[in-house]
């Protein structure tokens, strides 16, 4: 019985040290400052991309993305090398299920990691690209698909 007693309270006490999972919209905008800078221009980003999807608007989508850009759909990867071939290939390039997580994606649930932003648990990744040699100039835009 003792026993018992030891390993709930051990149990209890590796609960209380585990890291808390939630985040806050400001966390994430803080995390993704931190690691890229540029969190407004991504908070822009995202608006965007919410919008698109509010509206089926799959050329607003396209436009964010960095050329040429990967998906990964049926069972293949295809290169897309221009905003015009995912608009043109949109229903079969991104499945319901991506689309339906993309959509229901919330700011304080992406995913931040050095390589860049991640939306619906990594079905869609945005990074912080460079425009001149200098890193001067930089847009956020979606760099990978994954279906």
């Amino acid at each position: 019985m003792r026993l018992l007693a030891v390993v709930i309270a051990a149990l209890a006490c590796a609960g209380l040290a585990a890291p808390a999972l939630a985040q806050s919209e400001e966390d994430v905008m803080e995390q993704i400052e931190n690691l890229h800078g540029m969190s407004v221009e991504f908070g822009e980003a995202f608006a965007q991309m919410q919008d698109a999807f509010l509206f089926d608007d799959p050329t607003s989508i396209a436009e964010l993305g960095l050329y040429p850009l990967e998906v990964a759909a049926n069972g293949e990867v295809y290169d897309i090398f221009e905003a015009q071939d995912l608009v043109d290939n949109f229903d079969s390039l991104l499945t319901e299920e991506t689309l339906a997580a993309l959509a229901g994606q919330d700011y304080a649930d992406l995913i931040v990691t050095s390589e860049g932003v991640g939306w619906g648990d990594g079905v869609l990744w945005m990074t912080l690209a460079c425009l001149d040699d200098s890193c001067a100039e930089a847009q956020w835009g979606i760099s990978r698909i994954n279906n």
